[in-house]
């Protein structure tokens, strides 16, 4: 089964509407948490290495403190990610999958301060570990969070699960003509603009380059499919 994955070390980002897909203004969705959990725990069953960086826009966005002075405001971002990941943690625990939350910021009470030094070592006992706080500064989203972590831990992807299913030219929700893309570089996501994710992590993606993979999260056993190389969603390379 191992002979047959694509990638052996994964950081998976999830961001926090994900979590609460569907859930009709509720902050979770748990049954669709967990099927996503299960999806993972096929991963960790395949002796995939999982880290997980989970966002807070379920809960809190940054951008929405109107006159709110912005540090403040991302540092509640951060509190909603810390919430995310330790809902994350239970609902792998409840289906019998080791997990550990570790923080950029010390809260720790609730979570292990990360270090990569012992992240990789949780990794490498098959924990399943999950980032919280971002990276732990204002001004820098869970998608930029998501390609440093992967940077630092020597993942061999970041598989971007999304609400959309792939990169496309445009945005498909206003030109019905945007094309779907199965590969793109980091340079033409920022030559053209394209909001797939935010420019700080195209730029670091493409400066240390990270290979990326954004495909939907509508369907959870989408991971599983891109882990065994299955082409779905697009490839950022």
């Amino acid at each position: 089964m191992e002979d047959q994955l694509k990638y052996k070390r994964v950081l998976i980002k999830l961001s926090g509407e994900a979590l609460s897909a569907g859930a009709d203004g509720e902050i979770y969705n748990y049954a669709f948490v967990e099927e996503v959990c299960r999806a993972i725990k096929k991963l960790t069953e395949m002796k995939v290495q999982v880290a997980i960086v989970v966002g807070g826009g379920n809960i809190w966005r940054g951008r929405n403190g109107g006159n709110m002075d912005r540090t403040r405001a991302d540092h509640m971002g951060m509190l909603a990610t810390a919430i995310n990941a330790l809902a994350l943690q239970d609902t792998f625990e409840q289906i019998g999958v080791s997990s550990r939350v570790m923080t950029a910021i010390q809260m720790n009470t609730f979570a292990e301060q990360y270090f990569k030094e012992k992240a990789v070592s949780h990794l490498e006992k098959g924990h399943v570990v999950i980032f919280g706080c971002g990276t732990g500064c204002p001004f820098f989203s869970t998608d930029t969070a998501g390609m440093l972590r992967a940077a630092e831990i020597g993942a061999d992807v970041v598989m971007m699960a999304k609400n959309i299913d792939a990169v496309y030219s445009d945005d498909p929700k206003k030109n019905p003509d945007a094309v779907k893309l199965e590969e793109i570089t980091y340079k033409e996501i920022l030559d053209k603009n394209l909001k797939v994710i935010d420019a700080a992590a195209a730029a670091f993606g493409r400066e240390n380059n990270i290979a990326l993979h954004i495909f939907g999260i509508t369907d959870p056993e989408n991971l599983i499919r891109a882990i065994k190389g299955e082409k779905i969603g697009t490839i950022i390379h």
